[in-house]
């Protein structure tokens, strides 16, 4: 991808939109009103000709997103122009080659999970990094926080929060425009 293809164009960052976050058995709690969010983001980026980045935690040992099994595997099948960024960290730039495909500071709309850790962490490293960083409300969520008794939206929302002050657009689903 690159600056070549990017064409001036928004583009999409799906981070970990991956079948053990919006399928059973444990689902985040919003994945009923996140997952057609996210597929309406995706449809009208492929629709503009906008790049999508999907990005896929790989996680170890017992982890739901194990590399091969069926809660590591994406949501959304990428097409063969799209990137897939593999990751062990929740910043997607650590250890990949994102700032790569990302080379010259462009807008990045982010969407998927989870808010205070990925999410978090790859909107304040794209930010850094001169991009300018559009965080879809209702597009991204987390799970239920039971050691702080925290439900996964007020985390949500209190990342949007941190997020805003760090530079990052808050952005209704309605109001992105990749081109």
């Amino acid at each position: 991808m690159g600056p070549d293809t990017v064409n001036g164009m928004a583009v999409l960052l799906l981070i970990d939109v991956q079948q053990n976050m919006l399928e059973p058995p444990k689902p985040v709690p919003d994945a009923a009103a996140v997952a057609p969010t996210i597929e309406r983001l995706l449809a009208g980026a492929r629709a503009q000709g906008a790049a999508v980045v999907h990005i896929r935690n790989n996680g170890t040992d017992d982890d739901p997103d194990v590399p091969g099994t069926p809660g590591w595997e994406l949501v959304h099948p990428p097409r063969p122009d799209e990137e897939i960024v593999d990751k062990h960290e929740p910043d997607a730039f650590e250890g990949t080659r994102l700032a790569e495909i990302l080379a010259e500071p462009t807008t990045v709309v982010v969407a998927g999970m989870q808010s205070e850790f990925c999410i978090r962490a790859t909107s304040l490293a794209a930010t850094h990094r001169g991009h300018r960083v559009q965080l879809v409300r209702g597009a991204h969520a987390t799970y239920d926080d039971t050691v702080e008794e925290l439900p996964a939206r007020t985390i949500s929302h209190e990342v949007e929060q941190e997020l805003r002050a760090a530079g990052v657009e808050l952005v209704d689903p309605a109001e992105v425009a990749f081109a």
